[in-house]
């Protein structure tokens, strides 16, 4: 089972990294709104979306870091 999970994680990190800008934008706004109450009622129960808008981020930023 904590196999499988790790295959997942890194196979959402693969897909992330192959996105354009704006494909991953995209990705991290559709994921954020999965993770929302608001605009999802069963945003609850979806706890990948959150996690997906997290890898979603990191992803960014390690793509834009910021000048320091």
């Amino acid at each position: 089972m904590i196999q499988s999970d790790l295959d997942d994680i890194e196979q959402i990190r693969a897909r992330i990294r192959a996105m354009s800008d704006l494909e991953l934008r995209k990705y991290g706004r559709a994921a954020r709104d999965l993770a929302d109450p608001k605009k999802n009622p069963l945003a609850d129960r979806i706890r990948r979306s959150s996690f997906n808008q997290t890898r979603a981020r990191t992803e960014w930023k390690r793509r834009h870091p910021k000048a320091s």
